[in-house]
């Protein structure tokens, strides 16, 4: 019947040889990671394999789950090994328990490279169309997906598993520890409306600083301005080499740009440490339960005050107000604690599944405040036509906030 059916095959796997070779010590690896997922082991079975040409033996093993099972496969001899949990969803959804387990166990191993495969087994009522439908969840009771044609890359870099996938919708797809970052046909709603507001708003920015942002997009979007000079701090090297390889749709070649300095460090530390001052500051980050948590504190937001010109902003998202609306309102409490003038805004992201709240945070600059006959002289003075979402009009709208949304940010 319908379930969730994950594969993944690891390279050069740099965990400790015990787990290659040792039934007892793989077995409990497993074991430990299942029911810390929420699965419900009910039996099991481990065999090791004989010493072959004076090398030792891998280890097969598999563990009957309640829910369906888990099976791994170990090649000692390549560092390598093959993973397979399925789980059904016949009556209650077991994938977020399934992809738990896969992302603990892959950790375990630290593969120096890994393909994975996500299938979606059945249906109730007969078999499922072709493709691989891919499932986000919003929050613990919600979720949302997208079928894609193929995988084009799966890879663990040193901070995170990297994916690109392939769809007839949306493109190529950036995906990141299991989590939508960008795509090409949808990335213009996050990238315009992240970039342009604050930038529009400042009347003369020369200077900027993106933490995140290794897809290049947000970066594509504020080279559009006359910019001297812009700082992309990104953490993970591997997510720019892959952008600059795969992605060129979205970056458009911004990271070759002659005012761009692009640095590969920790953006909390070169924030703390810099003696620069920028005229705006963008937080193109991942989701606040993910490694970039530490940036989304009022201590994060006090250093960033503290590296702003006079007139300075700093733009970050915020999730969903909708399926998110505690983290929405202590984010805004948090950055409101900083700064004299928050302006939220919002809109809907296709690829995020949900209307997003974001805000630009700032002592002096009220972004949403000037007028739609500002928005498009300064437009034309810097000769900005190529944009699919962000005009005079929606300036105004975006800062509009539906009554819920407002309600949080008060």
């Amino acid at each position: 019947m319908q379930g969730l059916h994950l594969t993944a095959d690891l390279y050069l796997c740099a965990a400790d040889a015990s787990l290659l070779i040792d039934a007892d010590a793989l077995a409990s690896l497993c074991r430990n990671e299942t029911i810390a997922s929420g699965l419900t082991l009910v039996a099991e079975k481990w065999f090791t394999f004989p010493d072959y040409q004076g090398e030792p033996g891998g280890v097969t093993g598999m563990l009957l789950l309640a829910e369906s099972h888990l099976a791994i496969h170990t090649w000692p001899e390549r560092g390598g090994v093959t993973l397979d949990v399925y789980v059904c969803n016949f009556e209650d959804d077991n994938s977020t328990k399934a992809e738990q387990l896969m992302d603990a166990l892959e950790a375990a191993f630290k593969p120096a490279q890994l393909q994975r495969n996500r299938l979606q087994r059945g249906d109730e009522n007969g078999p499922v169309e072709n493709g691989q439908l891919l499932l986000e969840n919003l929050n613990v009771n919600s979720v949302y997906g997208f079928r894609f044609d193929r995988h084009v890359l799966s890879q663990r870099t040193q901070y995170q598993h990297l994916e690109l996938l392939q769809s007839s919708d949306l493109g190529l797809t950036l995906r990141l520890d299991g989590s939508m970052m960008t795509s090409e046909a949808d990335e213009f709603f996050y990238h315009e409306a992240l970039i342009h507001p604050a930038t529009i708003a400042h009347s003369a920015p020369r200077s900027a600083l993106i933490i995140g942002g290794g897809d290049g997009g947000a970066l594509e979007e504020l080279l559009k301005h006359p910019l001297d000079s812009v700082t992309l701090i990104e953490l993970d090297a591997a997510v720019v080499d892959v952008a600059r390889e795969h992605l060129h749709s979205i970056h458009k070649g911004a990271f070759d740009d002659s005012r761009v300095t692009l640095r590969f460090e920790d953006g909390a530390a070169f924030v703390a440490a810099t003696e620069q001052r920028f005229d705006l500051v963008f937080l193109d980050l991942t989701d606040p339960e993910t490694p970039a948590g530490p940036l989304y504190t009022q201590e994060f937001f006090e250093q960033c005050q503290s590296i702003l010109a006079p007139g300075g902003a700093v733009v970050l998202h915020l999730g969903s107000p909708f399926y998110e609306p505690d983290q929405v309102r202590e984010l805004n409490a948090a950055v409101s604690a900083v700064f004299k003038q928050v302006s939220g805004f919002g809109l809907h992201i296709p690829l995020y599944g949900s209307y997003w709240a974001l805000a630009v945070a700032s002592n002096e600059l009220d972004a949403k405040a000037i007028t739609t006959e500002t928005v498009q002289q300064r437009l034309q003075e810097r000769e900005i036509t190529d944009l699919n979402y962000y005009n005079p009009e929606v300036h105004g709208a975006l800062f509009a906030l539906p009554n819920f949304h407002r309600k949080l940010v008060q």
